[in-house]
């Protein structure tokens, strides 16, 4: 871990709110422009299908055409997280189908909400501070992968062999967005071809776009669905996500995988981030569960500012 001063806690809280509180002010905007009616929820749901067709997967073409990858992978790294991941998942979606009668389609969405982290947001400027250059490799390492895996078993899940042929099945995850993105990049990576030009240009406007439009149609959205979901419900997920995620990572890459602390740290901390803004255009793109994966949004990223110095605090940042 980084050397920390006698005031490291105290500014890794600021810092924590400097990340954060932008995110509200988006969301904010998002809010008033429904509130004042200078936007409309047609508005939108129209620029959330914006965000889902043409910012996400340039965003995800970008990851896999230009990610940095070691030459022998971390198998322990990766699996420390994306076991405790599909744990967080698993357990979200048996408690509500159990416990809150949720149908198929809405607990794939609450199963997204409490695994999916906000990494772009949150994550990154919080986790480089926090290990500084050291965290960088594990930090980006994980996060070329974390998108397109979470969004592709998202997706599987929902568009699900029910009732599907399996050719049907095929055509429909080979024309959604998100696999076209991971597939071109790939292809692209795998091709030895080279990201600049006008294609850079292009793809950087839309990838970049995806935040920002994705917040403030989010602040629409929230707007019109408020904190509607069951809120026991929501608690469930928030507890997960911000909690219980972390904490089978934390067992997992300290008792099960063996790895340097600063990479043990980082897939922690990553995975006490916030329930991502995907979860909400994933929810509106399928039109189930947008009031849940909003709801549950809003407040762990509200409690990411508690949370987040918790899992610091554990982890040993900051500490003399």
């Amino acid at each position: 871990m980084r050397p920390a001063s006698p005031n490291a806690s105290a500014a890794e809280l600021t810092g924590v709110l400097v990340v954060v509180l932008p995110v509200f002010g988006l969301l904010g905007l998002g809010y008033a422009a429904a509130r004042f009616g200078l936007l409309s929820y047609q508005a939108g749901e129209g620029l959330s299908a914006f965000v889902f067709t043409f910012c996400i997967p340039p965003l995800i073409f970008r990851t896999m055409a230009t990610a940095s990858l070691p030459d022998s992978q971390p198998w322990g790294y990766w699996g420390a997280y994306f076991l405790g991941l599909a744990l967080s998942w698993g357990v979200a979606m048996a408690l509500g189908r159990a416990v809150f009668k949720l149908d198929r389609r809405e607990n794939v969405v609450a199963g997204f909400a409490a695994a999916q982290s906000n990494t772009a947001l949150v994550g990154i400027p919080l986790l480089l501070e926090a290990f500084g250059d050291a965290g960088a490799v594990p930090l980006f390492l994980l996060l070329a992968v974390h998108l397109p895996v979470t969004l592709t078993s998202a997706t599987m899940l929902m568009e699900g062999p029910q009732g599907l042929h399996p050719l049907r099945l095929i055509k429909t995850l080979l024309l959604n967005p998100i696999l076209l993105g991971l597939i071109s990049g790939l292809a692209f990576r795998g091709f030895g071809a080279t990201y600049g030009g006008a294609l850079r240009v292009i793809v950087d406007y839309l990838a970049n776009a995806a935040v920002p439009c994705a917040l403030v149609a989010m602040g629409l959205a929230l707007r019109r669905y408020g904190l509607q979901a069951d809120l026991k419900l929501t608690a469930m997920i928030v507890a997960l996500k911000l909690f219980i995620h972390p904490a089978l990572v934390h067992l997992l890459a300290h008792k099960v995988f063996a790895m340097p602390p600063v990479w043990s740290g980082v897939a922690v901390l990553f995975a006490a981030m916030p329930s991502g803004i995907n979860a909400y255009l994933f929810a509106e793109r399928y039109r189930t569960g947008v009031a849940l994966a909003s709801s549950a949004i809003a407040l762990t990223t509200g409690l990411s500012v508690v949370s987040a110095a918790f899992w610091l605090w554990m982890l040993g940042v900051g500490k003399n």
